[in-house]
């Protein structure tokens, strides 16, 4: 634990979401005679974008909450690269229609898209999404559905479900006359129609005769195929394939093909022992496979985990991510413009049922801003217990402590230093240095924050954000300019020593020049410069008035960052020059 000695202990006050589920989950875990066990699933389809990422999350704060406890849990990901490829994503650099050939195809048998140094489309974007777990501080144990079917893992439970398959058919046939999602109902429709497919894969009801069981065709490798007949004493199984293949098989023995996803899903939960899986919206809704997994898990010898639905997780306003429609940012994406333990912070201080928005334009400023407050809080120790739980968990796991920046500069301060500077280290340094009384004596004091923010001015901050100072003096506006306007700049530069207003230069730091530049208008109106005036309408108008002549005069604009960070970026001397009528 890095942020307080008050933080160490609340992982037992049950002040969260996650502690609350945890002590769930043990109880289940202890009345099934088995250890708590959290499970993930993941189809890398395609971008493992931070909507999925709720996923992997959920059971991870739960999983490490119960080993902070001293507890054996385990996080599982299972890994669905044994899917079929169901339709070419959108927004895949060198992938496009043509990709349509492999549809079919288990997804570790579709190539990776152009210039990826994997050896399948599966396994390029299961290690693009593992990079940023590790970087996260997710531990888990990473299952391949490939390497479990193919190896005969399964081979027991397949059999298993083929002997049972008139008692699943009979389970599913319950679930097939539900009515679909009403579209009034618009969050559950947005998921079913934005989802990955899984929840809606076919329940092997196609043919004639009910089969839990897909082949993938040996000649083509697809699963275009129909059984057309199975022994269930014998396990000879004949199927054709739409490519004109046909074949019999000993089932016991065959290794090309897997259980279709309603039933695929409860024979995992038994074989895993699962005791906590929670599942999005679109795995919920009447007749989908978590519901249906409620009545077929038993027939492995199982019960149903644990499974609370999570809300959708939004990007800048947009209600629902989806891999297939391209553009979904990633867990990666995020990295880049926020430290790790700010994006554990976003999953962590929110009940698994609500949603919320990321967004990687200006409203990150003000999620560090919320950040930064509750550090503060925890400082002057008026955190809640479920401030300092979810601090705490995005701060570190029962194993280990993300990096975290030691001394904080707001986000939107940084940016416009960095925007001001153009990045200049000497620059950036010599100005973070006259922030606060503590002072910053290297760069690394800001990291990784700072290399956060640098990339967020470079790649994400908006074009009309971007500060420009100007190159000489605007004479022909200072030349213009009425006498109380020329007062406030000599104020300003000059200050009054009556007054408590001193010279600018002596005034450099962010507090003093704050005091500085809410003071002349104060002086100007007869008042104190350090005087708190409230609820004063014509202070509050001159004081605007005098900060836009200072934007007009400083950057050419109407706006810009704060006037007090703006002068300390700019330099005493450059002021001055821009200043001086």
């Amino acid at each position: 634990m890095t942020t307080s000695s008050a933080a160490t202990s609340v992982e037992h006050e049950r002040a969260d979401w996650v502690s609350r589920l945890a002590d769930e989950v043990a109880a289940e875990a202890k009345q099934r005679g088995t250890v708590p066990l959290a499970a993930s699933g993941l189809s890398p389809s395609g971008n493992i974008h931070l909507g999925n990422f709720r996923e992997v999350m959920s059971p991870h704060l739960v999983a490490d909450e119960l080993r902070r406890r001293g507890l054996p849990a385990e996080h599982i990901i299972s890994w669905d690269d044994y899917d079929r490829f169901r339709k070419v994503p959108k927004g895949i650099d060198g992938v496009d229609e043509s990709w349509e050939e492999y549809v079919g195809l288990p997804l570790t048998s579709v190539p990776a898209p152009p210039g990826s140094e994997h050896a399948s489309w599966a396994a390029h974007f299961r290690a693009q999404a593992e990079e940023s777990f590790a970087a996260l501080g997710i531990e888990y144990r990473g299952i391949s559905q490939t390497e479990q079917y193919t190896s005969g893992a399964y081979t027991e439970q397949i059999l298993h479900a083929m002997k049972h398959r008139a008692e699943i058919d009979a389970v599913l046939a319950k679930f097939r006359t539900l009515p679909a999602a009403k579209d009034e109902d618009e969050e559950l429709q947005a998921a079913l129609d934005q989802s990955s497919g899984a929840a809606s894969e076919d329940d092997g009801s196609a043919g004639s005769e009910y089969y839990p069981y897909k082949p993938y065709c040996t000649a083509c490798g697809k699963d275009l195929t129909t059984i057309e007949a199975y022994d269930t004493e014998t396990t000879e199984m004949t199927y054709s394939c739409a490519c004109g293949h046909r074949e019999t098989v000993l089932l016991r023995d065959f290794r090309s093909g897997k259980l279709v996803w309603k039933v695929d899903w409860p024979m995992r939960w038994a074989y895993e022992k699962v005791v906590f899986e929670p599942s999005g919206v679109d795995h919920q809704s009447p007749g989908s496979s978590f519901q249906v997994g409620l009545e077929l898990a038993p027939i492995f010898g199982w019960k149903r985990p644990l499974g609370p639905m999570y809300a959708f997780v939004g990007f800048g306003g947009v209600a629902k991510m989806s891999s297939s429609r391209g553009g979904a940012p990633m867990p990666s994406d995020a990295l880049e413009v926020m430290e790790p333990a700010v994006l554990r912070w976003l999953y962590a201080r929110r009940r698994m049922n609500q949603s919320f928005d990321i967004d990687f334009a200006s409203p990150l400023q003000r999620t560090y801003d919320e950040w930064d407050a509750l550090h503060r809080k925890v400082a002057a120790g008026t955190a809640q217990p479920a401030e300092l739980a979810a601090l705490t968990r995005a701060t570190s796991t029962a194993d280990s402590t993300l990096p975290e920046t030691p001394h904080r500069i707001a986000y939107r301060t940084l940016a416009s230093i960095v925007d001001i500077t153009t990045g200049d280290e000497e620059q950036i340094l010599r100005i973070a240095g006259g922030l606060d009384a503590q002072g910053v004596s290297s760069l690394d004091e800001l990291r990784p924050r700072l290399d956060r923010v640098t990339e967020w001015v470079a790649t994400k901050m908006p074009e009309e954000e971007h500060t420009v100072v100007l190159d000489a003096p605007d004479s022909e506006l200072l030349t213009s300019l009425d006498e109380q306007q020329r007062e406030a700049l000599t104020l300003l530069l000059d200050g009054d020593a009556d007054r408590d207003l001193p010279r600018i230069e002596d005034a450099w730091t962010l507090d003093g020049l704050t005091h500085q530049s809410y003071g002349v208008p104060k002086l100007q109106r007869g008042l104190p410069a350090d005087a708190i005036v409230k609820g004063d309408k014509e202070l509050s108008a001159a004081q605007r008035a005098f900060f836009a002549l200072l934007y007009r005069l400083l950057v050419g604009g109407e706006t810009g960052p704060r006037i007090p960070t703006l002068l300390l970026a700019i330099g005493p001397a450059r002021v001055r020059e821009l200043l001086t009528v």
